[in-house]
């Protein structure tokens, strides 16, 4: 997940939940309470494992700033976990994640079904329920035949929708064959999407996906009525199934969302929807949000990764050190190298890399130890399937210039060579980690151009277009990713699989289309041994190290700052370490 996500009994989840409450608990390690113990506002860390001025208070108004703009607000058109974890105000899914302090935020619960979904015994027909008397904001009945819509339309016409993944597209009988909503005019749609009536909608899929209650937690599956939407343009008046509807949303600039009075709080467990009114702001400064936030003018930074690393220094310091949670992101922060673009079409061009690397450098640059810790694997330690390894170790992780030469010259550079890195211009610990990129590889000859690109369009527009990349010869393209849900094959599948490689708005940056990579995952998202598929991810992990085409640098952490008037405020891992705005309240 851009930024990315326990659970129910069943083949995944021992081995998930023991991975993820080792990490919880030592990522609290720094401070806390009881859980809902209503105080713990001037406490470091008191937010990663408990809920922060817990308050059952009616009213006041939420307010977010962002540094750029989403990639899209529709829940079918969006992959960045903000978004994700924002959109459950406005849109509910068949699962969701627990709004919760510490590991109970990882487990899913049902939200517009009533119970997590009826599998067959092969895992591949999955059966979901509605609750009865849900409706939208203009008070007609959400259907089942409203959830396949949405699946239909987020997953199966990139001509209008691309920026989210294609799950449903991949494993759903006659996903490769179906046109999408918007070509395919019959009443049938999908037929492996069945709704006998419209409260149970029936998944149908090709092969096994044992985590299928998972994939069900996405925006993709809140629900939208076909008669309201105009692809793209959905965006600008989405209809609400949430707690909160859009009173305003102006492109670029932000929205207003106020209370739905379709909502009904009989029907949904998961949302006590206190605050009246939720604000949200686009393109403003990321230290202007640092400030705002430390005079207590805001009630959250919606990207929720953290301060900029200029204010770091000035928070950890000063008298807000108190308010601040140093959260494990679950995501890694890492280099793409595109097999496309010369000269990393040679494996050992990109060796040369790999190798030349000074990974604590870079590090530093981006706010040192509290900004996270520095990576060898793309899989980060909190997800289930990790395996500890390291392909290219270096003395202290500072690179190794004599092993990068030695690949230079296999490569038949020599002396190096010229390529441009991109990073998203509107997050400052990614320019930081680009600038110390480009002086620890001019140390080895390679001589890197930075090019900035705002995060709203990085994925539609530029690094995740390949005639783009190709067109601009971006060879190195900057990226964090998180999980999607907390598995190997939840972090993996979307950045690595060749299937995923889309004409715009795709996330795996390498175009890396192996097809060793490809049929190991699809093996093992089959497999319904445990270990057996927990072993995999591993596996598949060292692959693509082997390839060279990734580069891991840093295992994310984020430096979250909370304002004395946000309440119950915790932190939730499963959208990557930031706050959960579905609890977040104020009392102004």
């Amino acid at each position: 997940m851009r930024g990315l996500p326990q659970v129910k009994t069943r083949r995944v989840t021992a081995g998930v939940a023991s991975v993820l409450a080792l990490s919880l608990g030592a990522a609290a390690c720094g401070g806390g309470g009881d859980d809902n113990d209503g105080g713990g506002s001037g406490k470091k860390d008191a937010a990663l494992n408990s809920i922060v001025n817990a308050s059952s208070k009616k009213g006041g108004t939420v307010s977010y700033e962002h540094s750029d703009v989403p990639d899209s607000l529709d829940p079918g058109n969006t992959y960045y976990g903000w978004v994700q974890n924002f959109s459950r105000l406005y849109g509910r899914t068949l699962t969701t994640f627990k709004p919760a302090a510490g590991k109970d935020g990882l487990t899913v619960v049902p939200d517009l079904a009533e119970s997590l979904g009826k599998s067959s015994p092969d895992a591949k027909t999955w059966t979901y329920k509605l609750r009865a008397g849900v409706k939208f904001q203009d008070g007609k009945p959400v259907t089942s035949k409203d959830v396949k819509y949405a699946v239909e339309r987020s997953n199966f016409a990139p001509e209008a929708l691309s920026n989210g993944p294609t799950y449903f597209k991949s494993y759903l009988e006659g996903g490769d064959k179906y046109k999408g909503p918007y070509k395919d005019k019959s009443a049938d749609g999908i037929k492996s999407i069945e709704t006998p009536d419209d409260r149970t909608i029936v998944f149908k899929l090709k092969q096994p996906f044992a985590d299928f209650d998972y994939l069900a937690t996405f925006s993709q599956t809140a629900p939208v009525p076909q008669a309201k939407d105009d692809g793209a343009k959905y965006v600008q008046h989405i209809v609400s199934s949430g707690p909160y509807q859009f009173q305003s949303y102006e492109e670029g600039r932000g929205a207003t969302l106020v209370r739905n009075p379709q909502w009904d709080p009989k029907t949904d467990p998961n949302r006590k929807a206190l605050p009246d009114k939720v604000t949200i702001k686009f393109k403003v400064n990321q230290v202007t949000i640092d400030n705002d936030l430390l005079s207590d003018k805001i009630t959250g930074d919606a990207a929720g990764t953290g301060v900029a690393p200029q204010t770091q220094p000035k928070v950890l310091a000063g008298k807000n050190a108190g308010q601040t949670d140093s959260s494990y992101a679950g995501a890694t922060q890492y280099i793409a190298l595109n097999l496309k673009v010369a000269p990393f079409d040679n494996i050992h061009c990109r060796k040369a890399v790999q190798w030349g690397l000074d990974k604590q450098s870079v590090l530093d640059a981006m706010g040192g130890t509290p900004k996270g810790d520095v990576a060898t694997t793309l899989l980060p330690p909190s997800v289930n399937g990790y395996t500890k390894f390291d392909t290219y170790a270096t003395e202290g992780n500072k690179g190794n210039a004599a092993k990068a030469k030695a690949e230079l010259k296999e490569c038949g550079k020599p002396n190096g060579f010229k390529t441009i890195l991109t990073a998203r211009s509107d997050r400052p610990a990614e320019v930081a980690q680009a600038t110390a990129v480009q002086a620890s590889l001019k140390k080895i000859g390679i001589n890197v151009e930075i090019k900035q690109f705002p995060a709203g369009k990085y994925f539609s527009n530029f690094a995740g277009v390949p005639s783009y990349v190709h067109a601009n010869k971006l060879g190195m393209l900057s990226m964090a990713w998180g999980a999607d849900w907390p598995t190997g094959y939840g972090f993996l599948d979307q950045v690595v699989n060749g299937a995923a490689i889309k004409p715009s708005g795709g996330n795996n940056l390498m175009e890396l289309d192996d097809p060793k990579i490809n049929k190991a995952l699809t093996d093992a998202i089959a497999n319904t041994d445990d270990a057996a598929r927990t072993k995999a991810w591993g596996e598949i992990d060292k692959m693509v190290l082997d390839n060279a085409s990734v580069v891991p640098v840093v295992y994310r952490k984020n430096l979250l700052l909370r304002p004395k008037s946000a309440t119950n405020v915790t932190v939730t891992q499963a959208y990557l370490g930031m706050y959960d705005y579905l609890l977040m309240g104020s009392s102004k």
